[in-house]
């Protein structure tokens, strides 16, 4: 029987859940996630959890922030002015925002404080600093 491999491009139906059960994701009602491992596409810990596991098998996997987004650095959190935001923008608490880089990158930001004159944005995965559940469920794998 087929087992999942590094390298292997796999199909996986799943649900992540904070630690306290609540759902931030699913493919639940949606095609299988598909990825290859071993390409940096998905969190080490997601990707180590599916290695040996054979089609069709289930199982839950905890990760912990290590594993899985990380601690929430506080570099990452900055105060920007309001004249600096596209006037048409309307800044609040849990906006999400994506800036662009001087080399072309893209980084998502969520408004986390909105002041008189500045915002203060948090570059942070929403994730970040969270141990994590995801249930799993192996539906096809090709080597």
């Amino acid at each position: 029987m087929s087992q999942v491999k590094e390298n292997n491009t796999v199909k996986v139906h799943y649900t992540g859940k904070l630690a306290n059960g609540q759902v931030f994701d699913t493919s639940e009602g949606r095609e299988p996630l598909e990825f290859t491992l071993g390409q940096g596409q998905m969190i080490p810990g997601f990707e180590n959890g599916l290695i040996d596991m054979k089609l069709n098998e289930k199982k839950t996997i905890t990760l912990t922030k290590d594993e899985a987004f990380g601690e929430s650095r506080p570099e990452l959190i900055q105060e920007v002015p309001k004249n600096q935001l596209p006037p048409e923008i309307q800044p609040e608490v849990g906006m999400g925002l994506v800036s662009k880089a001087p080399d072309g990158t893209e980084h998502n930001l969520m408004i986390v404080d909105v002041k008189d004159e500045s915002i203060v944005v948090d570059a942070n995965h929403p994730l970040a600093g969270q141990d994590v559940v995801f249930d799993l469920e192996v539906v096809d794998i090709k080597a």
